[in-house]
């Protein structure tokens, strides 16, 4: 393991994205009014985010798998995502995305960014279409922290190397748990507990803070 390298871990949605997943998948059945409500209220941590995604899942019963490739063809990422993590992957960084989203966008952002890991939600599809329920364990904010902490002892990289980047109340506590936490174009609640906030639309704005906070060397 170099010495400059260290562990980033990133959200998916309104991070290394440009969409919220779940927002836009309720517009192909014209529930988008209601499931957004949802999200936003969650994303400022005023409802549960396990609660708030098993309603805002149900609410997309009925909608085919087929029609979920028209939100990511091409993949919306936001400025900067490709330049950043090909930038810190030549430098031995290690790179994840622990999501509340989606497998069916993570795994197919997971292999466009060449990322090391990928955690996220699984819709469960019956007879080509959407359920309204997600299976297995609900990745919530308890359990993007955990992850951090899981891949960091797996690459054997030091904990103050290690980065967590998000956007919502439910990135809180992996923030809190990385040595660095960023949040980008995030709500009030998370760059409250945040070490830098970007407030603007490049994902590139993220490695002055790495140089300010001496986890890679200027010029990168």
């Amino acid at each position: 393991m170099k010495h400059s390298s260290g562990l980033i871990v990133f959200d998916m949605d309104s991070t290394l994205i440009g969409i919220e997943c779940i927002d836009e998948i309720a517009r192909l059945n014209d529930r988008y009014t209601k499931v957004s409500a949802i999200t936003e209220a969650a994303m400022r941590g005023e409802i549960d985010f396990s609660e708030s995604l098993k309603l805002r899942v149900a609410c997309l019963s009925g909608v085919k798998e087929s029609d979920l490739e028209s939100l990511f063809n091409p993949i919306p990422f936001n400025p900067g995502a490709s330049e950043l993590l090909l930038s810190l992957q030549n430098r031995g960084w290690k790179t994840a995305l622990v999501s509340g989203g989606f497998t069916w966008f993570a795994d197919k952002v997971q292999k466009a960014l060449k990322l090391d890991a990928v955690l996220a939600n699984r819709l469960e599809v019956v007879n080509g279409c959407l359920s309204g329920k997600v299976l297995g364990s609900i990745v919530d904010a308890k359990m993007k922290a955990q992850q951090l902490e899981i891949l960091a002892d797996k690459w054997n990289i030091p904990r103050e190397r290690t980065v967590a980047v998000g956007d919502g109340a439910n990135d809180a506590l992996m923030l809190e748990t990385a040595a660095i936490g960023i949040a980008y174009n995030a709500k009030p609640a998370l760059q409250a507990v945040a070490d830098y906030s970007i407030n603007s639309n490049s994902l590139l704005e993220i490695i002055p803070c790495l140089q300010h906070s001496k986890l890679i060397e200027p010029g990168v």
